[in-house]
C-alpha cells in the first residue's frame, strides 16, 4: 500500500510547466505545489466533489507526460507489431487506466504528504533523471522521474519508486498478455479494465 500511494502521488504530483522550460526539475517543482494546493483546498472536502477535484488534477497532471512514449516501453519489444492505429488506440487507453487508477488513490489516500526536489542529472543520450522524495510524518520515499524533450518541453516517461519502474512494472503484466494474444486482444482488456473502473 506504501508503494501504490508513492507512485499515486509521483504520477500525480509531477505536473506540467511552460513548453520553454530550460530545466527538466522547473518541469516537475513549481506545478508539484498547484497540485498540492488542489489536493488540500477544502472546497474539495465534500463527496460531491470529487469530480470537480479529480478533473482539475487530470487537466493539469495530463500535460506532463508523454503517455505514448510511457506506452512505446510498457510495451517493450512488441510495440512493433501494433499498426500505428493500434498504437494510438492503446497510448488512449493506457493514459485513461493510468489517470483512473492513480487519481482515485491520490484523493483518497493523500495525508498531507510534502515532495522535496534533491537534484537531477542531465544524461549523455539527452533524457535526464529528476530525484525527490515524497516525504510523510513516519518516512520518506524516494521517487526518480526520467524525462525527455517532446516539442520543446520536458516530458516524464518513467517514474522509479524506491526502485521500481513504472514502465517496468507493467511491462511484466503486458508481455504475459501477449505473449498468448495480439495487439487488440490487449487494447481491448485495458478498455475493459477502464470501463469496469467507471462504473464504481
Amino acid at each position: 500500500m506504501r508503494l501504490l500511494l508513492a507512485l499515486a502521488l509521483s504520477v500525480g504530483l509531477a505536473l506540467p510547466a511552460a513548453a520553454d522550460t530550460a530545466q527538466p526539475i522547473d518541469a516537475l517543482r513549481g506545478p508539484v505545489e498547484q497540485v498540492l494546493a488542489i489536493l488540500k483546498d477544502p472546497r474539495y472536502s465534500a463527496a460531491a466533489t470529487k469530480k470537480e477535484q479529480r478533473d482539475h488534477l487530470w487537466e493539469i497532471i495530463r500535460g506532463v507526460f508523454d503517455y505514448r512514449a510511457i506506452s512505446a516501453r510498457a510495451v517493450g519489444r512488441n510495440w512493433r507489431l501494433f499498426d500505428p492505429g493500434q498504437q494510438q488506440a492503446f497510448t488512449d487507453a493506457f493514459s485513461e487506466l493510468l489517470g483512473n487508477s492513480y487519481l482515485s488513490r491520490i484523493q483518497g489516500a493523500y495525508k498531507n504528504e510534502r515532495v522535496e526536489f534533491l537534484g537531477q542529472e542531465l544524461l549523455e543520450n539527452g533524457t535526464a533523471r529528476v530525484k525527490s522524495r515524497i516525504v510523510r510524518d513516519a518516512d520518506a520515499i524516494a521517487v526518480d522521474y526520467s524525462l525527455q524533450r517532446e516539442a520543446g518541453a520536458w516530458k516524464v516517461y518513467d517514474v522509479n519508486i524506491a526502485g521500481v519502474s513504472l514502465v517496468q512494472n507493467y511491462r511484466s503484466q503486458f508481455d504475459q498478455i501477449l505473449g498468448e494474444g495480439t495487439p487488440a486482444q490487449l487494447i481491448e482488456r485495458v478498455k475493459a479494465k477502464n470501463s469496469a473502473q467507471a462504473e464504481k
